[in-house]
């Protein structure tokens, strides 16, 4: 009886304390948010540590941030979701929107945190087919691979992926189309027959 009364009493205090943990999570995020954005390097870089451990809890303030920072806190923003990886899937309303941002290397940073979530980012390929015609180099570049790390998911950017390599030659682009169609690394690609010149 004692024995399921310890056990018992273990298990209670685990809870309790997991929920106070929870709690000071939460209400940590925003003196760690403080931190990131904060001048001091040292300090910046222990509360980006500490919210990529926290992971999801972390992701609406990371979120809002992306959404109504300075242009400096928002590519921080990012950058902290893409280390966040498949755990900040979250976001990817909030990074896709992002892709049209007029910022270009806020628009690269996006486009990594998207890419680093693989198929959760999903939702996010009507944005990225967009950002392959992008103006900056870096920002096509990014989308391609985040397209490409998405996978079999992103079968919808296939047509304006495939209209690219018919112009001209590009490895990142043949990458995603292999990954799109699960084709090994380095297989042969059909295009298909080219399509008509408009008049």
């Amino acid at each position: 009886m004692r024995t399921i009364s310890t056990i018992l009493g273990c298990a209670l205090l685990a809870v309790s304390l997991s929920a106070c943990r929870t709690k000071e999570d939460k209400t940590d995020v925003p003196r760690l948010l403080a931190e990131l954005q904060g001048s001091d390097p040292q300090a910046s870089g222990q509360a980006r540590l500490k919210l990529l451990k926290l992971g999801e809890p972390a992701v609406p303030a990371l979120a809002e941030m992306l959404r109504s920072g300075t242009p400096a806190e928002r590519v921080t923003a990012a950058n902290t979701l893409w280390g966040m990886g498949r755990r900040a899937r979250a976001a990817v309303p909030d990074l896709a929107a992002t892709l049209a941002d007029p910022d270009a290397e806020l628009r690269v940073a996006a486009a990594m945190a998207l890419e680093n979530m693989g198929d959760a980012a999903a939702p996010a390929v009507p944005a990225l087919t967009k950002a392959i015609t992008d103006r900056d180099k870096k920002v096509r570049q990014a989308a391609v691979k985040a397209l490409g790390a998405i996978g079999p998911l992103a079968t919808a950017a296939l047509p304006v992926l495939t209209r690219a390599l018919r112009r001209q030659s590009w490895p990142e682009a043949e990458e995603a189309v292999r990954r799109i169609r699960g084709l090994e690394p380095g297989a042969p690609i059909d295009l298909g027959p080219a399509e008509p010149e408009n008049p």
